[in-house]
Formats: structure tokens, C-alpha cells, sequence
């Protein structure tokens, strides 16, 4: 029924996971605040800066990250399809409209940012409203929704710029912290910049591990929203394809959203590894195809 609210399922396991990123990260960086203040001068002005390059995080990381893809925010009178069809799709989900953005750019691709539900924006670019059927479009926007709705969208943001802040430590440290002679002013440089190293490689795997799985996660939840699994196959699959079509110089000055996006830039000739922000495709196809089976069956 077009009116009948099909409420994104809770994803316990993406729940579970959130919040053991959050105590890790927590743990970790109660540690490495202690090694901060342990290795000496210049720490209280290091957390003052950090701190404030938080809250700007925080609260702009939506608008940064639109401004890096040149996304500008739409109204109903310029994108009328695009509205009606995530109107819908919030009715559906239970969900506030989010803001709407379109990147004019040919990279085939869709992300959602906001630190909440209701500060929320999906972007979607030129490219992949060209390059989809208006079904496989549903399938991609309904993904998104699903990580509004399921607030990973904040949780990312928080753990990317941990690492971030991590790196830029280890930056400071070597710029500021590396020019003292004596036998001790060398300590606290090298703690500083082993801490930081340590700290930066694990938030990046922490987020790595969380990207993957909300994925999944978000699959799963358009796939039951829109009751068509087969759908956000299909556009998976062609966006994929439809990438291999892109400048390398263009997926390169998009890549700093590969978290975000619901299929990587780095997907042209890339080899699944360690590094990857998404699980394999194969296996994301494989499971809306046993999810499609289910629903046929109504096991799902």
C-alpha cells in the first residue's frame, strides 16, 4: 500500500557495534590524552585547538562536505522527481524529510551526511540520475535514509575525524616538537609521535570495521523498505559499471567521500584489501539476492 508505513528495521548488530566503537574510541583517547599531558609543554594549547576543530567538525561537517563535491541544495520547484520520491520514502520510513542536495559532477554516486536525524542531508550527483532507472534511484535513496535513520551517519563522522585529528597531532608533533637538543627534549617528541601513530592506525581500522557493516546494514534496510531488493542490486551493479566510464582524475578528487558514498570511487580496478571502506561487492549482490528469496518465500 502507497500510504502504509514500512518502518526501517532496527539493525541490532549496527547498534552493538556503534556503541563499542564509541567506548573503544573512548578508552583510547582517555590514554592518549594521558600520554599528551604526560610528554608536557605546548598540550594545553594543542587541546584547545583540538577542541574547537571538534566542534566545528561537529557541526559543519555536513556543509564541508558538500562543498567538496560542489553539492548545492535543491528545492521542489528544481528536482521534483527526486523530492516526491524521498518524500515518499520518509513516509515510509517513519523519518523527517531530510535537506536535498544534487552534485553536478559525473561520478555515479549518492552519500548522506548530518549530526542527527533532523539536520540530515542526501546528495545526490548528476551521474548517478542519469545513469539509473527511476527504481534503482529508489533503492539508492532509501540506502541513504537507512543510514539516517540509523545514525551512523554521526557516528562515522566522529571516528573519521578522530583519525583525522590523530594525523594532524603527529603533524604538530613534527613540525613543534622535534627541534629541542638537549637529552631530554627528544622524549616527549618521540612519545607524542608513537602515541599518535598508534592512535591514528586504530581509529582508522575502528572506522573500517563500521563502515563495512553499515552497509550491509543499510542494504538490507532499503531492500525491505521498498520491497524490491532486487532493485538496489541492479543499480550497485551499474553504478559499478558506469564508474569504469569516469575520468581517474575525477574519481581521485572524489575519493575523500569514499566512507560516504554508497559505492566507493576506488571500485575501478580496485582489489578488495584490508583498506577498503565497503565490503566486497559480490557479497552486498549476494546478499539481496537471499534477502529477494526471502521476501518471494515471506521469510524474511
Amino acid at each position: 500500500m502507497a500510504n502504509q508505513k514500512a518502518i526501517f528495521p532496527r539493525d541490532t548488530g549496527l547498534q552493538v557495534r556503534m556503541l563499542l566503537t564509541m567506548f573503544l574510541l573512548g578508552l583510547l583517547y582517555v590514554a592518549f590524552a594521558g600520554v599528551l599531558f604526560q610528554a608536557g609543554a605546548g598540550v594545553g594549547v594543542m587541546v584547545v585547538v583540538i577542541g574547537a576543530l571538534s566542534l566545528s567538525q561537529l557541526f559543519l561537517s555536513d556543509k564541508l562536505a558538500l562543498a567538496s563535491m560542489g553539492a548545492k541544495e535543491v528545492s521542489p520547484e528544481e528536482a521534483p522527481g527526486l523530492h516526491a520520491m524521498i518524500e515518499r520514502l520518509c513516509i515510509q520510513a517513519d523519518l523527517p524529510k531530510p535537506k536535498i542536495a544534487v552534485a553536478d559532477i559525473d561520478v555515479p554516486n549518492a552519500f548522506a551526511m548530518g549530526r542527527s536525524q533532523k539536520s540530515a542531508t542526501v546528495c545526490a550527483t548528476t551521474g548517478i540520475m542519469r545513469t539509473l532507472s527511476p527504481a534503482e534511484l529508489e533503492g539508492v535513496m532509501a540506502h541513504e535514509l537507512a543510514h539516517v535513520k540509523n545514525r551512523d551517519v554521526l557516528i562515522m563522522t566522529i571516528v573519521s575525524f578522530f583519525a583525522s585529528i590523530a594525523s594532524m597531532i603527529m603533524q604538530f608533533a613534527f613540525f613543534f616538537g622535534g627541534g629541542g637538543d638537549d637529552e631530554d627534549g627528544g622524549m616527549p617528541f618521540i612519545v607524542i609521535l608513537l602515541a599518535s601513530f598508534v592512535v591514528y592506525i586504530l581509529s582508522f581500522f575502528l572506522m573500517l570495521a563500521l563502515s563495512r557493516y553499515r552497509e550491509f546494514s543499510a542494504d538490507r534496510g532499503a531492500a525491505l523498505v521498498t520491497g524490491r531488493p532486487s532493485a538496489l542490486s541492479s543499480a550497485l551493479m551499474r553504478i559499478s559499471g558506469a564508474m569504469e566510464q569516469v575520468p581517474t582524475k575525477d574519481l581521485r578528487e572524489a575519493e575523500r567521500m569514499n566512507a560516504f558514498f554508497i559505492v566507493p570511487t576506488s571500485v575501478k580496478g580496485a582489489i578488495q584489501t584490508l583498506f577498503a571502506t565497503h565490503p566486497p561487492m559480490e557479497k552486498r549482490i549476494e546478499r539481496l539476492q537471499k534477502l529477494e528469496g526471502q521476501l518471494q518465500s515471506g521469510t524474511a
